[in-house]
C-alpha cells in the first residue's frame, strides 16, 4: 500500500528542484513527512531522509492495520513492542496482520523510534492545523493521519516519557536501549584488509584476461594506501591529481567537498577570465548536474565529513610513500584510456567500456570489481575478513598505528573530526592480542624464574606432561 519513491520537488518558478525520497500513498505523496526533508534538505544527508522515510512508512503501515486503536499511549506503545518482537504469532507462525515483520535489533528499533519522535516533534510545532482541531484542514486522507498522529503525539509526550517506550521491550527479549542498559560486548575483529595479500590483490586481483583494471587499482590505492572511505574517491575530478611538487615521483591527491569544495582552476566565464565558485555551482553551470551526494540513483556517493585540510578538500596522505609513487604509475596509465571518451561530467571514474561510456562510474560497480578481484586471489569477500572495500581503511589505520604514529596525526591523516573515532581502526585484533599475552608471560618467566606462572598444584592424578 505504501511504497517509497523518488521526488523531484519544485519549491518556486526558477527551475530548480531538489530530489528527495518520498512516500506514495493511495491517494498520492505524503506532503509532511516530503515537506520535513526539503526543510532538512540543507543538514541532513539522503541516507538519513531514506531511513526516516522507512520509519514513517512502516508507522503508517502499522496504523493502517490498527485501524480501532484510539488510544494514543497504547498506539505508540504496541508500536514500539512491535518493533523488538516482530509482528508473527509464535506458535503458527502466521501474521494476521500481512505486516510480517521480523524481530529489529535494539539498535535499529530506537533509530526508528527517535526518527519518528523527531519527525511529529517537527511536525507539531510546524503544522498546527492538523485534522483534529482544523476541521476546515484540506490535506489528503494519510496526510491527516499523520498530522493527527503528530498532535496526539504531542500532547500525550509528557505521559509517553518522551522516548514513547521505557517499558515497551518484553522481559523476554532482555531488550534495553535509551537509558535501560543492554549488556557490554567487545568490538568485533576489527575488519582489515590483510597487508600481506594486497600487492597480489592489485597486480593479479584487478588483472583479468591479461588486462589491468586501471580504474580499480586507483580506487584501492586510495583506499587502502590513503585511508579514503570508499565513497570518497567518486568525487575526484582529474585536475585534482597532479605531481606533488615535494616529490615529484609521487601523485598529490585533493578529493574535495562535493558541494563546497573550490571549483577547477580551469574554469572560465564567457570572455574568457577565470571565474571561481564552489563545486555545486560548477556542476550546475558547466553540465547541469547536482553534486552527487545529492543524487537518489546508482550514481550517488556519499561524503560522511570529519576534518577537511582546507576549504574544502582532503589531502591523500600516503603510507607507505611508495603507495603515492604507485599511484603516480597506474594514473598516467588510467589517463590514455580516459583520453579518448567524452564525458558530460568532470569526474575521473569513468564507464570505459560498458555503456553508457564514458558516464559516471558507480560505486555498486566498483563494489563488484572489488569482489572479483579477491575472488581471483582465492580470497573470501566477507566484511568480517576484511575483504571488502572498507577493510582497506581498517588496514590504513593499523598500518599507522602499528608504526608507532601518534594519535594526533592519525587522526589527521584519516580525516577524523576527534581522536576518539581512530579508536574502531586501531584496536588489536586477536591475534595480536595472544601474541602480547605470550610476551607477557615470556617477561614474567624472565623476572622471577623459569617456574613463574606455571601452577604448583596439580589435581590428583592430572600430569601436563602427558
Amino acid at each position: 500500500m505504501f511504497v517509497t519513491v523518488k521526488a523531484r520537488v519544485y519549491t518556486d518558478a526558477t527551475g530548480v528542484y531538489t530530489e528527495l525520497p518520498a512516500v506514495l500513498t493511495p491517494v498520492g505523496v505524503l506532503e509532511p513527512l516530503l515537506d520535513y526533508c526539503l526543510y532538512r534538505s540543507h543538514d541532513r544527508s539522503l541516507a538519513w531522509m531514506t531511513k526516516v522515510t522507512r520509519s514513517v512508512r512502516m508507522f503508517l503501515e502499522y496504523l493502517q492495520t490498527n485501524p480501532a486503536e484510539h488510544d494514543t499511549y497504547r498506539l505508540f506503545q504496541n508500536f514500539a513492542q512491535r518493533l523488538y518482537t516482530g509482528t508473527f504469532d509464535r506458535k503458527t507462525g502466521l501474521d494476521p496482520s500481512n505486516l510480517c515483520w521480523a524481530p529489529r535489533s535494539p539498535q535499529d528499533a530506537s533509530q526508528i523510534i527517535t526518527h519518528l519522535s523527531d519527525f511529529f516533534d517537527w511536525l507539531s510545532e510546524m503544522r498546527p492545523e492538523a485534522a483534529k482541531v482544523n476541521p476546515r484542514y484540506a490535506g489528503g486522507a494519510f496526510d491527516r493521519k499523520t498530522d493527527e498522529a503528530a498532535y496526539q503525539y504531542r500532547r500525550s509526550k509528557s505521559f509517553l516519557g518522551h522516548t514513547w517506550a521505557a517499558n515497551a521491550f518484553p522481559a523476554e527479549t532482555g531488550h534495553r536501549v535509551r537509558g535501560l542498559r543492554l549488556p557490554k560486548v567487545e568490538k568485533g575483529e576489527p575488519p582489515a584488509f590483510p597487508e600481506e595479500r594486497f600487492e597480489e590483490l592489485l597486480v593479479k586481483g584487478f588483472c583479468a584476461a591479461g588486462r589491468y583494471d586501471y580504474r580499480g587499482m586507483l580506487i584501492t590505492l586510495l583506499l587502502h594506501g590513503a585511508g579514503f572511505r570508499e565513497s570518497e574517491p567518486f568525487h575526484l575530478y582529474i585536475p585534482d591529481v597532479f605531481p606533488d611538487p615535494a616529490n615529484p615521483r609521487q601523485a598529490k591527491v585533493l578529493i574535495h567537498h562535493p558541494s563546497y569544495g573550490a571549483a577547477p582552476a580551469d574554469w572560465r566565464e564567457e570572455r574568457g577570465r577565470p571565474r571561481k565558485g564552489n563545486r555545486a555551482e560548477y556542476l550546475a553551470h558547466q553540465f547541469g548536474l547536482v553534486p552527487r551526494t545529492d543524487l537518489l540513483d546508482r550514481r550517488q556517493a556519499g561524503w560522511k565529513g570529519g576534518a577537511h585540510d582546507a576549504p574544502y578538500y582532503k589531502q591523500a596522505y600516503w603510507f607507505v610513500p611508495e603507495y603515492g609513487e604507485w599511484f603516480q604509475h597506474l594514473w598516467h596509465r588510467y589517463l590514455e584510456q580516459v583520453a579518448r571518451i567524452e564525458r558530460g561530467h568532470p569526474f575521473a571514474f569513468i564507464n570505459l567500456n560498458r555503456e553508457p561510456v564514458g558516464a559516471m562510474y558507480t560505486l555498486t560497480q566498483y563494489n563488484k570489481a572489488h569482489a572479483a578481484a579477491c575472488e581471483r586471489i582465492g580470497l573470501t569477500v566477507s566484511k568480517v575478513l576484511g575483504t571488502t572495500p572498507h577493510g582497506h581503511r581498517h588496514a590504513y589505520g593499523r598500518r599507522l598505528h602499528n608504526a608507532g604514529i601518534e594519535k594526533a596525526l592519525i587522526r589527521r591523516f584519516m580525516h577524523h573530526a576527534s581522536l576518539e573515532s581512530q579508536e574502531v581502526y586501531t584496536q588489536a585484533n586477536t591475534k595480536e592480542a595472544l601474541a602480547a599475552l605470550d610476551a607477557g608471560g615470556q617477561r614474567l618467566r624472565e623476572k622471577y624464574g623459569g617456574t613463574a606462572g606455571t601452577p604448583v598444584f596439580l589435581p590428583p592424578g592430572l600430569d601436563l606432561n602427558d
